[in-house]
């Protein structure tokens, strides 16, 4: 018996788990590239993880669909520069609800 896929994450749920994790530029981007590697194997989607050199950090490649017919590439970056406390009213790695407007890094 094939078990079944785990339920997609809303989107603010999603962005709940990916604003948490503290990507400072400074530091490694592992967690949440294992995390967004194995939620897309959750759902049979397949990944390569690439790292850098240092091994500190690393890329995510993810094919969905027929890799023989040409598609939509998506490119992002998951390191952000330090959060200076004083301009953020929230804890920035906590995605705040305010004023009907989502508030975190990234967001």
């Amino acid at each position: 018996m094939a078990s079944a896929s785990p339920a997609p994450l809303t989107t603010q749920a999603m962005l709940e788990k990916l604003v948490a994790f503290d990507t400072t530029s400074a530091k490694s981007n592992l967690a949440l590239i294992d995390f967004v590697k194995d939620y897309l194997a959750g759902f049979g989607i397949p990944s390569q993880v690439i790292p850098y050199q240092d091994g500190a950090k690393a890329n995510l490649l993810a094919t969905i669909g027929d890799a023989a017919n040409p598609g939509i590439i998506f490119s992002g970056h998951t390191d952000v520069v330090p959060a200076k406390s004083e301009e953020w009213q929230s804890d920035p790695f906590a995605l705040t609800l305010r004023d009907d407007r989502l508030f975190g890094r990234g967001t």
